[in-house]
């Protein structure tokens, strides 16, 4: 009892028709999110694409892309730099607040010691607690 009679070439035509429609979804969402990223299209004009978009989503498609397709790049190249800019920047103020390290408490110290303000035993002791307070050994090391 034959349960369905499919051959290769349908298996093949079935799965070409998928990729197209899944191609056709993906330029859908890429036309959209480049829509409603642009600045200089009125909020009237965004409506007017997006119910060309809904109605006739394929011909709506390639004429968004053929319109207005050389400045899609460049506005996704311009929001890419802006996330680069704010990533840049939310680095640059978070190593800038988190500066007080160890490393640095050790420095200090070190100057301190030098300039005669602490003895050495008060610098092995606040040593051993800057060392201890960043999770190291609670030992201190030996200083050269």
């Amino acid at each position: 009892m034959v349960i369905a009679d499919v051959s290769l070439g349908d298996l093949l035509l079935t799965t070409l028709e998928i990729f197209f429609l899944i191609m056709l979804i993906w330029v859908f969402i890429a036309v959209l999110m480049d829509l409603f990223r642009d600045h200089t299209v009125s909020g009237a004009g965004k409506a007017v694409w997006v119910i060309g978009l809904i109605l006739f989503p394929l011909i709506g498609c390639l004429v968004y892309l053929i319109v207005r397709g050389p400045s899609m790049s460049k506005r996704a190249m311009e929001q890419a730099e802006a996330a680069q800019k704010q990533f840049d920047s939310y680095v640059r103020t978070t190593v800038s607040t988190t500066g007080n390290s160890a490393v640095d408490d050790l420095t200090r110290l070190g100057e301190l010691r030098d300039s005669g303000t602490i003895s050495d035993e008060e610098f092995q002791s606040m040593k051993a607690r800057v060392v201890g307070a960043d999770g190291g050994a609670t030992e201190a090391a030996p200083t050269a």
